[in-house]
């Protein structure tokens, strides 16, 4: 089956396309730029890969969290194509997409259990956290996406005592998961990622239709008052 992966949660616009066993990707500006950006890039990548959007059986999709703009934006194109092409689409965690990423730069392979911590910027002084094990080609959520100040983040206390590698680009925010020093793979979520994830979501249940393809928001609050910045500079001290 022919699968379009539209990722646009972060700063990083990715898109990716997997045909015949082979996959194409583009990558370029995400954020308030991927509205006008990310047509374009779907075009152009499936062109690469010799692709008519009318072959095209599934979408996947990064649902978030992550930036408003950016997850409106994945939703309304997934949506859009989706329903035209009268096919479904797979939302997944973009912080699941991050740790997938993460395991994939670093190699980790084999049966035995990998666990990753993937944070994310969410601005405002805080981050989206979640953390998953992957052990025989699976992915298991152990805590589920959340949006935390840092000082507040810790791993699962199952995790106590083994090997834990941090995922993301968010090391100088948090230097410490409640107090533990991990090291970091350099990370962002992208298409290629989702597309990897892509079996198991559909093993798993998660295609649906068009209109029930919803982006994730952990926070209804996108952004402060300036008594309330005020506050938090107060309170966070000299800098």
């Amino acid at each position: 089956m022919n699968r379009l992966a539209i990722e646009t949660s972060t700063e990083l616009l990715s898109v990716a396309v997997s045909a015949g066993g082979q996959m194409w990707s583009h990558q370029g500006p995400g954020g308030a730029q991927a509205s006008s950006g990310l047509l374009a890039a779907v075009h152009q990548v499936t062109a690469q890969a010799g692709v008519r959007l009318a072959d095209l059986g599934v979408i996947a999709m990064g649902r978030g969290p992550g930036s408003f703009t950016g997850l409106r934006t994945a939703c309304a194109v997934s949506q859009g194509l989706a329903f035209g092409l009268g096919i479904g689409i797979l939302p997944i965690d973009t912080l699941l997409a991050l740790a997938e990423e993460g395991r994939f730069l670093c190699g980790a392979t084999g049966d035995g259990v990998g666990r990753f911590y993937a944070a994310l910027d969410a601005r405002m002084g805080q981050l989206y956290t979640a953390a998953y094990e992957h052990q025989a080609g699976r992915w298991r959520t152990v805590q589920a996406p959340a949006v935390q100040n840092p000082r507040d983040c810790r791993l699962p206390t199952p995790w106590a005592g083994h090997a834990v590698q941090a995922v993301g680009l968010t090391q100088t925010l948090l230097p410490q998961v409640g107090g533990v020093d991990l090291p970091w793979v350099a990370a962002s979520p992208t298409a290629m990622a989702l597309l990897r994830l892509a079996d198991q979501a559909r093993a798993d249940g998660c295609e649906v239709a068009p209109a029930l393809a919803l982006p994730l928001y952990l926070r209804d609050k996108v952004a402060q008052t300036t008594a309330e910045r005020a506050l938090a500079k107060a309170v966070a001290g000299p800098a």
